[in-house]
């Protein structure tokens, strides 16, 4: 023991150089990364996770708490490449030294990439991309509901594209966030309320192009949930013609951008009427025809051999003939007649539906300048904004003096 005590003035406990080593060690190393292949990955019911990060040299082991753990959009597993960041910590109940990861980036695909696939995967798996689910889009919509940001691009250019090829459909706008937090929350909710509200024909969910992390409020499950559960057909409409998100494979319909969501979602009203008139002009051929064809039947009839027999004879199918022709008669003229009438109806729907025969009962439109918005409530005024009024003739200029 003497000999011991001259070697070394002072014995250290476990505990002591532990705590020393750890001192050392947390007190030298900053944050920092560290890449590597994880190993022994395991969940623990807490929610912490610990794996052994490892190269073909050397390994450490690795702690993920819980509270960081639940920010992860995509599933740690063993054989995956990844970058941690974190502090070097010493775990002195077991003597060994590990890294407290803060944050796990996978290599070679990103994080969000990730959670995109898996989701993917997830919901095609469940079978809801399956054609079996899409429901047929309506042919002539006169209501459409959209979802979408009010100050986007988005929503000014189908409004634009669907006022040109059918100006009498009605439009309704459920303004949402379209990025960021709470984003998908208030889209889903948005679908939603058009299904309870029960008076659109069609729904369609858009905004403009972006990146992967601005368009990722539609690739959250909650609005694919929702789409899916939507009972009224629905056009997904987000970003540029490149971009796929879980929104579209879930919808009835992909449009590559939200102009041709206006193209999809209403015909060409020039098309339309040229294909009515298309019809008349059948309808019109097609009897001019059938009475020619009977009148040359009549014709050939008269010219036949048999009323060249006895004189009664003759005119007994004089008689009949007259009795054909008139029931002939009888008979296109109430086809005629009804096609007409349908004409007429269907004229009336399309003049009640023009948008000058309200103002000619005495509405009006007013708008806000420069930007011309169509002002549907006096909580969009202030004081002094300078308005124009549009009538069924005619129109008018003015300044805001007091809102009611």
């Amino acid at each position: 023991m003497e000999t011991l005590t001259k070697l070394q003035e002072k014995i250290y406990t476990v505990s002591e150089i532990t705590s020393e080593l750890k001192r050392i060690i947390e007190g030298s190393f900053p944050f920092i990364f560290v890449k590597g292949e994880i190993s022994n990955f395991k969940k623990h019911s807490s929610g912490h996770s610990y794996f052994t990060l490892k190269d073909n040299w050397a390994q450490i082991s690795c702690v993920f708490w819980k509270a960081r753990n639940m920010l992860m959009r995509f599933v740690l597993e063993d054989g995956m490449e990844v970058i941690v960041g974190g502090y070097l910590t010493v775990y002195e109940r077991q003597g060994k030294y590990q890294l407290d990861a803060e944050t796990i980036h996978p290599i070679g695909i990103g994080e969000l990439q990730i959670a995109f696939e898996k989701l993917k995967n997830k919901l095609n798996k469940e079978g809801i991309f399956d054609e079996k689910h899409k429901k047929p889009l309506p042919k002539f919509p006169w209501t459409i509901g959209v979802v979408t940001s009010p100050t986007g691009a988005a929503i000014h250019d189908f409004v634009s594209v669907v006022s040109k090829r059918f100006p009498q459909v009605q439009i309704i706008t459920n303004p949402v966030r379209v990025q960021g937090d709470g984003a998908a929350l208030e889209i889903s909710n948005a679908i939603k309320e058009f299904n309870d509200y029960g008076k659109v024909d069609l729904i369609v969910v858009c905004r403009g192009g972006g990146s992967l992390e601005d368009l990722w409020a539609f690739n959250e499950e909650i609005v694919a949930r929702a789409i899916f559960a939507s009972k009224i057909p629905v056009i997904s409409a987000v970003g540029h013609e490149i971009d796929y998100n879980i929104s579209d494979f879930v919808a009835d319909k992909r449009a590559p951008t939200p102009s041709s969501a206006g193209e999809i979602a209403v015909p060409n009203k020039m098309e339309v009427e040229s294909h009515i008139n298309q019809l008349l002009k059948k309808i019109h051929q097609f009897l001019k025809d059938k009475i020619e064809f009977d009148k040359q039947k009549i014709q050939s009839i008269e010219s036949s051999y048999t009323f060249r027999i006895p004189l009664d004879l003759f005119k007994q199918y004089s008689q009949s003939l007259d009795e054909i022709l008139h029931r002939f008669q009888l008979v296109y003229k109430h086809k005629l007649l009804l096609y007409i009438e349908n004409l007429k109806t269907y004229e009336e729907k399309l003049k009640n539906l023009d948008p000058l025969a309200v103002l000619k009962r005495g509405y009006s439109i007013c708008y806000i300048l420069p930007d011309e918005k169509i002002i549907k409530t006096s909580k969009e005024l202030s004081i002094d904004d300078e308005i124009k009024i549009k009538f069924y003739e005619g129109e008018a200029s003015g300044k805001i003096k007091k809102i009611n």
